[in-house]
């Protein structure tokens, strides 16, 4: 009853944001393009919803979201121009600054990387510690996703260069699960329901769990920002009513999904992200949702972090003088927040 009320509502809308002081504000681009790295991930549930119940229609927006194999990809689309948006990791954005191309993010999905490194049990019976992956094939949803990121930090932790392993593009969905079942990759660095997945049936042995925000700290020493959405600066500079209104959309998202039971979550996302198990995906959001983000609010300490994480495998990262400020900003979340207090 309450999406019908919502999409009853999106349709009776024009391209108007309504701003949290009450007065009209016209979107500059209500047709929206948003890239995201699998959307069918866990990582990326708060897109998923504000797209499914109308959050985005509500707001204005026609929305248009474009799927590809991994995060880098995403980002691919936006800086050659077919997409206005990315919802993918945060850590892209200081990336990108250091190569003269700034990102913005504006609004947070996840508090936690919530990407797991875990171990074939079957072509690595004898594994022990993360120096044991030397000179084996790992699979990650895409070279330079956040996956690859995150694998090459831990590696990094190891005494591992990247280049000690071979690096394989899995996806994120049932190619993923087939790779590591097949034993084609003796290792896999990715995210949920995959990992879920492959737990269940006993073809991963956890070594490294983000979705835990306590663990993920541990990990990477910091709160390590995850999904969120950003954009090229020059687009947020353009757009504001817009980005507001992407933003608010994404905001109540986050906030339905901390108030949702699994049963609630099961009969909003398209079955095609079950990937045919609804009791795998159930155990994944009950894992995920702890690192998902409550109020699209991205933590101060957040960009030193991704760039410490990022620095410990790019020397030129490590001497590059960035401002780290620019990477983000809270201004569009906190007027969201005013706007949903409640969702």
């Amino acid at each position: 009853m309450r999406r019908r009320q919502l999409l009853a509502t999106a349709a009776a809308l024009t391209t108007v944001n309504i701003s949290p002081w009450g007065h009209a504000q016209a979107l500059e681009k209500p047709k929206v393009t948003i890239a995201v790295g699998g959307k069918n991930l866990l990582y990326y549930l708060p897109l998923t919803i504000a797209e499914q119940l109308g959050y985005f229609k509500a707001e204005g927006l026609d929305v248009t979201i474009v799927d590809f194999a991994g995060g880098a990809r995403a980002l691919q689309a936006v800086v050659g121009g077919s997409a206005d948006v990315v919802s993918g990791a945060f850590e892209h954005t200081v990336n990108m600054q250091a190569k003269g191309q700034p990102m913005r993010a504006f609004v947070l999905q996840g508090l936690a990387p919530q990407i797991v490194l875990g171990v074939n049990p079957k072509t690595l019976p004898g594994f022990k510690t993360v120096a044991d992956l030397k000179g084996k094939k790992i699979g990650v949803t895409a070279p330079g996703s956040s996956t690859h990121i995150m694998l090459n930090f831990v590696l990094a932790k190891a005494g591992l260069k990247p280049s000690d392993v071979s690096v394989i593009g899995v996806g994120a969905s049932n190619g993923a699960v087939a790779a590591m079942r097949a034993g084609q990759i003796d290792a896999i660095s990715n995210l949920d329901p995959v990992i879920t997945l492959l737990q269940r049936s006993g073809d991963l042995q956890v070594v490294v769990d983000t979705r835990k925000p306590a663990e993920a700290e541990k990990v990477f020493g910091g709160p390590m920002p995850a999904g969120c959405l950003y954009a090229p600066v020059a687009f947020v500079d353009k757009h504001p009513a817009t980005v507001q209104a992407l933003t608010n959309a994404m905001v109540r998202a986050n906030k339905w999904i901390q108030q949702a039971g699994p049963g609630d979550i099961i009969k909003v996302v398209p079955e095609s992200y079950l990937l045919g198990d609804r009791a795998v995906y159930i155990d994944g959001f009950l894992a995920a949702k702890p690192a998902l983000s409550p109020d699209g609010l991205i933590p101060p300490k957040g960009p030193e972090t991704a760039l410490r994480a990022l620095a410990s495998v790019d020397d030129k990262l490590a001497s590059a003088k960035l401002d780290l400020a620019a990477t983000y900003t809270n201004a569009f979340a906190h007027k969201a927040n005013a706007k949903y207090p409640k969702g």
